[in-house]
């Protein structure tokens, strides 16, 4: 073996031992197959984002469990549980693909890695994504991503199925199965539009479509108080919603932070009915994967009112 490495030499009266046990590798690919199906939660979600049949899973995890000697997973009714040899497997799965991909990082001649799928809402993705995306960039030049923007409650459903590794939603959310939901900030909702439209007798409305925070926070207030209203524009899109701002078609609500930054007209408190202040949330899981990891870090520091809630603000 010296023979053929140019300038190696064994130590002086060195033995070369044969190992008495030859080593069993475990391939990654079965690795990385058995943790989307952990974080998706299941087979049939899992095949949507490593792009395998759900036998094909099948056969990969009989086999991961072969070589393992140990059951992975154990049927709880119709879902599927880890057993105690999985739960401690996830861990050092998770550990063994990031000095994989630390390797591929660094040595490696891989031209087209697999994007890194980012979800946000419309607010961030015309406020904070700009500056995230440069200093990510500089950090990560041959990391391909994927961004989708899209409402909280669509971008939540995709990062439940495994579709996005990272996401930036508002509003509360209920317990994830999978990855964890942190609170990175608090916004003040303010009301926006023309400030003579707050005087009419019938309040115009600009909104989205349902399910929407803002405007089941914006029509609580008005059936609170009372007040008349009327919906003249209602869009699925937060662009279309600005265009109708804009085009003094009626009043809507988002927070302080995109009105300043998209220097939208805000009506004063005394007009309207006081808002409540709204969290923005960020979903996050395998953090020990680097990009994904400053990622995180990029969007948590650019949430614009840092919020101080403690630990209970984060949920596994």
């Amino acid at each position: 073996m010296y023979d053929e490495i140019e300038g190696a030499v064994p130590p002086s009266g060195a033995l070369l031992r044969r190992p008495t046990r030859l080593a069993t590798n475990i391939p990654t690919d079965l690795l990385r197959s058995f943790l989307a199906i952990v974080d998706s939660g299941s087979m049939a979600h899992a095949k949507e984002v490593i792009f395998l049949t759900q036998s094909a899973l099948s056969l990969q995890m009989k086999r991961l469990e072969d070589l393992l000697q140990q059951r992975m997973f154990q049927r709880n009714g119709r879902s599927l549980a880890l057993t105690a040899a999985g739960e401690e497997l996830v861990g050092l799965a998770r550990e063994l693909l990031e000095v994989n991909d630390r390797i591929f990082s660094r040595l490696g001649t891989e031209i087209d890695p697999r994007p890194l799928q980012l979800g946000l809402v419309g607010d961030f993705a015309d406020t904070v994504l700009p500056g995230v995306l440069a200093a990510f960039a500089q950090q990560h030049p041959r990391q391909r991503l994927r961004v989708t923007v899209d409402g909280s409650a669509g971008l939540i459903d995709a990062f439940e199925r495994s579709q996005l590794d990272v996401a930036l939603c508002m509003g509360h959310h209920p317990e994830l199965r999978r990855g964890r939901s942190q609170v990175v900030a608090r916004a003040q909702m303010v009301w926006l539009g023309a400030p003579h439209l707050a005087l009419s007798e019938e309040l115009p409305l600009v909104l989205l479509d349902a399910p929407c925070a803002f405007r089941t926070a914006l029509l609580e207030r008005l059936e609170l108080h009372q007040r008349r209203y009327r919906i003249v524009l209602e869009t699925p899109h937060l662009p279309g919603l600005v265009a109708a701002l804009r085009a003094g078609l009626g009043v809507s609500c988002r927070t302080d932070v995109y009105a300043a930054a998209m220097n939208l007209p805000v009506i004063a408190k005394a007009h309207l009915p006081e808002l409540p202040s709204i969290d923005h949330v960020l979903l996050h899981r395998n953090v020990s994967n680097q990009p994904v990891g400053e990622l995180v870090r990029l969007l948590a520091g650019a949430a614009p009112v840092p919020f101080s809630g403690g630990d209970d603000a984060s949920r596994q």
